[in-house]
């Protein structure tokens, strides 16, 4: 393991290798089913499939969903908890809608400070945009601006649509001195409907929000 990675990282990267050795089975059988034209494609879909299961050693779904209703979705609560990073929880909240064990739906993205996406996955129907970026008016590309602070906005799109966010942002890299150091900023979100669930709502009278307008 790379001694610069942080504790959250490393455990992570243990459990991936767990999932490559102890999982390969279930890994190929899923695989099988995929119809993969190139082994480019399968290899990624690999590597998504063993994150998901490095995820899920780390932040088991029953006891991962039980804490984040009992904390009302705090991520800085739920990161002390489990021992993981405030990304790997965010992206942990998007997969949690087994039946019978649902949690709030939501929607994830990273970006850099020049807005380039590098990672979006959506729990929640939010309508990604295909190509290019994400709106510049999100508080999302603001968030550089105010390092390591949760930023929450309510937004609504053009169909009307209202969504609440959590923004902050996040580093990889370091560990070292003069290791580089990448700065992004992830965005975690649901629709309004499920924002009072959410700690980060709580005191606000919901009914008279004023979101900001985005365009997708």
């Amino acid at each position: 393991l790379d001694e610069t990675l942080d504790r959250a990282s490393q455990t992570f990267q243990l459990a991936l290798q767990i999932a490559y050795l102890d999982m390969r089975e279930t890994l190929d059988a899923a695989l099988a089913e995929g119809g993969f034209t190139s082994e480019n494609s399968e290899r990624l879909a690999r590597r998504a499939l063993a994150s998901y299961a490095a995820g899920a050693l780390m932040m088991p779904y029953r006891a991962f969903v039980k804490a984040a209703e009992r904390r009302k979705y705090d991520i800085e609560a739920l990161s002390r908890q489990f021992g993981a990073s405030f990304e790997q929880i965010a992206h942990r909240l998007t997969t949690l809608q087994q039946p019978g064990q649902e949690g709030v739906p939501f929607f994830f993205i990273r970006v850099d400070a020049a807005g380039n996406v590098s990672k979006r996955l959506d729990g929640a129907g939010f309508p990604f945009a295909r190509h290019g970026g994400s709106c510049p008016l999100w508080s999302l590309h603001q968030a550089f601006t105010r390092p390591r602070e949760i930023i929450t906005e309510w937004v609504e799109l053009p169909d009307g649509e209202k969504y609440f966010t959590i923004v902050r942002t996040v580093t990889a890299g370091g560990g070292a001195w003069g290791a580089p150091r990448i700065e992004r900023a992830v965005a975690l979100g649901c629709a309004a409907k499920h924002a009072h669930r959410l700690i980060y709502t709580q005191g606000q009278d919901l009914k008279s929000v004023k979101p900001t307008p985005i365009g997708v």
